[in-house]
């Protein structure tokens, strides 16, 4: 049985997914424990709330330094929410713009619609060669949130991610270049924006498969099989 270590650096719905994880037959822990988190088979970061809070929250616990460790070691993480949120560049929220974990190359900022938040039900449109989607592409997933990314690109390879961190990996030498990226987007509003990424032992969903009944579960199914 995968072990999964769900990290708990005090931000998401981490009873909720570990329920899911759980029903889907997955050894899942909840701990911030550096050790553990390194050398479980997967990990998922959660999120909710502010994207600078969270961002706080995981740099007091150096949860930073274990996404960029295990995905620079090809090791499979899954981001949810404002998990996906932060592996960008920097998010921007009243005014005030927070660096991200650089691990993809754009900016998460307040969605353009004329009711804010997205809650409730929604399609998406996914890539055919998606792993994590894989025949899912028709079904309806739950978000909740009010910010996301308009654009995902790779990072440049002279990208200095945190400039000064020496000891830490450069977000560009995480994975390398030829790995291709693979994105799901979502339309509300006016914003088309990232739903899924998928790059190497990167997943990461904007909605909350843990909310999302069966096709939840069938999404977490597909990333199981990603740690075998």
């Amino acid at each position: 049985m995968a072990k999964v270590v769900v990290f708990d650096y005090g931000f998401g719905n981490v009873r909720s997914m570990m329920r899911a994880l759980a029903h889907i037959g997955l050894d899942a822990t909840l701990t911030s424990d550096h050790r553990q988190s390194l050398e479980a088979d997967g990990l998922v970061v959660p999120g909710v709330g502010a994207f600078a809070a969270c961002m706080e929250g995981l740099r007091a616990v150096r949860g930073d330094d274990v996404i960029l460790q295990r995905l620079a070691a090809g090791r499979p993480v899954l981001g949810v929410c404002v998990g996906l949120q932060v592996m960008f560049t920097q998010g921007s929220e009243s005014g005030v713009v927070t660096p991200g974990l650089g691990v993809i190359d754009g900016s998460v900022d307040l969605i353009d619609a004329d009711v804010v938040p997205h809650m409730g039900w929604d399609t998406i449109q996914a890539p055919a060669d998606s792993t994590l989607l894989r025949s899912l592409g028709d079904e309806r997933f739950y978000f909740v949130h009010s910010y996301a990314a308009s654009s995902a690109e790779i990072p440049e390879a002279s990208s200095n991610g945190k400039a000064g961190m020496a000891s830490k990996p450069r977000p560009s030498a995480l994975i390398a270049p030829d790995v291709a990226q693979r994105v799901t987007w979502c339309d509300y509003g006016r914003s088309h924006f990232v739903a899924a990424y998928e790059r190497g032992p990167l997943s990461a969903t904007q909605f909350h498969p843990e909310k999302s009944g069966e096709a939840g579960s069938a999404l977490l199914r597909n990333w199981a099989e990603t740690l075998r």
